[in-house]
């Protein structure tokens, strides 16, 4: 569906599962996208930079994932613009899995956290204020440095097997390996693997939350996938995952935040025993034969749908006059915009807090990014909630666009008016 201009670039390794080895059958083909976070002047246009989003499921494994790789210093870097704390619904979130640790696991002599993408700080701050050893790697230098101001001790890297080797023999074994939205981020799992096997203590559990491929099926939440999610999990496939690198999958938690995550536990196998959870959850998934190639195929004929559908509404606003923006800069909004080819003459402009996001233009589609200060000053009627992961807040904070007679228009499940 995609019309952009694209620079070609590939580091496609074939249709080789990178957890097992086994085939990948390909389902979705999202075209060339941009980077998802890279926010661009007008001057580095004509330099953008894109890659080949196509999707498969392992036919072994049943892991979700891309088929082209795009090296990791483009996406994460000094400039990466998001930042945990930006939210005040994933601020308590992090609060409250930060007690949780503190209740839970951390409760021995001078225990000790490590985080995985620690990104500002948010979960941290909160393990910091109660004086439990902690360090966060970051490879992302801007976010990094946040969270250092705040006094939160940082190492500033990727996260793979020697850096796991190192932290452990300056610092000790972690009891607890943490990482939010970040594991479905990186290839290398192996290496990450290693990492852990190096660092956890052997009663120790290594945690991680990310956007969960069962809700991305049920809602057609397709904007999920973008160059940063590599992979997108299912309680199955990790529990492969873990086994093929000597662990054990022990719990699985379903999470509200970022339109629908799971929270996955894993330990050294046989260090403890998995819950009832684990075996409910891929009971469920098999159910709905959420790892079979003709579900996912018919996934992708529903995301086509909703492109066009989006398209369909947008173009009948702007033939009749009506005045449309966006709301929520966001990653995924990249996956929508390019793969449906909404450009400014859709909609004009996109409205976000975020201050290293606004005054430049949208990835790939290049429509312009103005703070959300602005917004109800530009006087919009229809607005595309891209971060409709955050409606609840966003509305909230906006109710006087309603108030007026605006409607929020949002994409997930379906195209509708709110």
């Amino acid at each position: 569906m995609n019309d952009f201009v694209q620079q070609p670039f590939s580091t496609d390794r074939g249709n080789m599962c990178r957890i097992c080895g086994g085939t990948v059958q390909e389902f979705m083909d999202f075209g060339r996208q941009p980077l998802s976070d890279a926010f661009l002047t007008p001057e580095e246009v004509a330099d953008e930079f894109f890659y080949q989003l196509r999707v498969g499921v392992c036919e072994s494994c049943a892991m979700v994932q891309q088929l082209e790789e795009v090296p990791r210093e483009r996406m994460f870097n000094d400039s990466y613009p998001y930042v945990s704390s930006g939210s005040s619904r994933m601020r308590d979130h992090f609060s409250r899995t930060a007690a949780g640790f503190l209740e839970s696991e951390l409760t021995g002599p001078d225990p000790f956290i490590v985080e995985i993408g620690s990104n500002d700080g948010t979960m941290l701050s909160t393990i910091k204020a109660a004086g439990v050893r902690h360090l966060g790697v970051e490879p992302c230098g801007g976010v990094a440095d946040v969270a250092r101001a705040a006094g939160i001790r940082v190492r500033s890297d990727f996260f793979e097997e020697s850096v796991g080797a190192d932290i452990a023999a300056k610092d000790g074994p972690a009891n607890v390996i943490f990482s939010a939205n970040t594991i479905c981020h990186i290839p290398y799992l192996d290496s990450i693997f290693r990492g852990v096997d190096a660092l956890l203590a052997p009663d120790g559990v290594f945690v991680f939350e990310d956007p969960y491929l069962g809700d991305i099926v049920e809602k057609t939440s397709f904007d999920q996938i973008y160059d940063e999610h590599f992979y997108l999990f299912s309680a199955r496939s990790v529990a492969a995952m873990a086994r093929q690198f000597g662990f054990e999958l022990v719990d699985v938690l379903r999470l509200p935040v970022h339109g629908g995550e799971v929270r996955y536990t894993i330990a050294r196998a046989g260090a403890r025993t998995p819950t009832d959870a684990v075996a409910e959850l891929i009971a469920a998934e098999d159910k709905h034969g959420l790892a079979e190639l003709s579900t996912l195929q018919k996934f992708a004929a529903e995301v086509d749908k909703i492109c066009h559908d989006l398209v369909d509404r947008l173009e009948e606003l702007r033939d009749s006059g009506v005045r449309v923006a966006g709301y929520g800069a966001t990653a995924k909004s990249a996956t929508m915009t390019n793969y449906a080819g909404i450009g400014p003459d859709l909609v004009p402009c996109v409205f976000d807090t975020t201050p290293a996001k606004t005054g430049r233009l949208m990835p790939g589609s290049h429509i312009p990014v103005l703070p959300a200060a602005q917004f109800a000053a530009y006087g919009a009627e229809r607005v595309v909630l891209f971060a409709w992961n955050h409606a609840e807040e966003i509305i909230a904070n906006e109710r006087e666009f309603a108030a007026r007679g605006g409607r929020w228009l949002v994409y997930v499940p379906d195209v509708r008016l709110l």
